[in-house]
């Protein structure tokens, strides 16, 4: 479908962003961990929205390899595929901070433009951009899925 389709238009419902807001009594915003593989993202991204639930705030988390298992599950490692990752997270996560959630999302997402396409969708005063800054050699170390061992036998891309 073309990016403007005249056959596609935009429909105004009478419950707003405030109003979910206001029921939720918090602004829905998107918290965009990034950072390597076996940096942490998950587990930061989780302790944090378990203690937000605990305080009783509206929250939702999309990782990276969840989401892979349904909403991206056709989607492949190739930088069109990733590129196509990072944009349906992004127009998911836009939707649930409408919502009035706050939004916790854990993915690689190593490319600044894709990250900055993902900001301008949501908003830039509902992103907030977190990155998990974990030495190599120790995300090297976890390696929970073995991308670095692969990589170093020339079997990552």
């Amino acid at each position: 479908m073309a990016l403007h389709d005249e056959n596609v238009v935009w429909h105004s419902h009478p419950v707003t962003v405030a109003a979910r807001e206001q029921l939720h009594g918090h602004r829905g915003v998107v918290l965009w961990f990034t950072g390597l593989s076996g940096s942490g993202k998950s587990t930061v991204a989780g302790a944090l929205e378990e203690a937000l639930h605990q305080r009783g705030v509206s929250t939702y988390l999309l990782d990276g390899d969840n989401v892979r298992h349904g909403l991206c599950r056709d989607l492949g490692f190739s930088d069109a595929d990733r590129q196509e990752n990072i944009r349906r997270v992004g127009e998911v996560a836009s939707l649930m901070a409408d919502a009035g959630l706050i939004v916790l999302t854990a993915f690689i997402s190593p490319h600044r433009a894709e990250r900055q396409l993902v900001k301008e969708r949501v908003g830039h005063d509902r992103f907030i951009e977190i990155y998990v800054n974990t030495p190599l050699a120790i995300c090297e170390q976890r390696d929970p899925k073995g991308l670095y061992k692969k990589s170093a036998r020339g079997r990552v891309a």
